[in-house]
């Protein structure tokens, strides 16, 4: 009994300390880059019909896509998104697996959060 006790706390403990990988961009808010970074990863021309507010553009499809990350601590949160979710959630696995651990994909992109937002 003792045993399956252990396993249930060291379970819980993982669980607990687990980082965050996506959210529902809806559910995003501008407290939540406090001490992170929101990047769209659309397109320049995607970005200037309009983006969430303190975004910064980071194309996916520029061939230096990687390359703006150079500068960024690994440990930085980064908050991801894109007009529906696909290009979001493809840099965020290329950010995991360059060694960044705080990324999380704000799921449904700009098009959900611009068919939410309240004017």
């Amino acid at each position: 009994m003792k045993f399956l006790t252990a396993i249930v706390v060291l379970l819980g403990l993982n669980f607990g300390h687990s980082q965050i990988k996506s959210k529902p961009i809806t559910e995003f808010s501008q407290k939540d880059i406090k001490d992170g970074i929101l990047i769209d990863v659309r397109t320049p021309k995607e970005f200037e019909m309009g983006h969430l507010e303190n975004a910064l553009n980071m194309d996916w499809f520029d061939t230096g896509f990687q390359k703006y990350f150079d500068t960024v601590p690994k440990d930085r949160k980064l908050y991801l998104y894109c007009k529906k979710g696909g290009r979001s959630a493809k840099a965020q696995k290329l950010l995991d697996s360059l060694g960044y651990r705080n990324v999380v994909n704000l799921e449904g992109g700009y098009d959900n959060w611009k068919g939410n937002k309240k004017f």
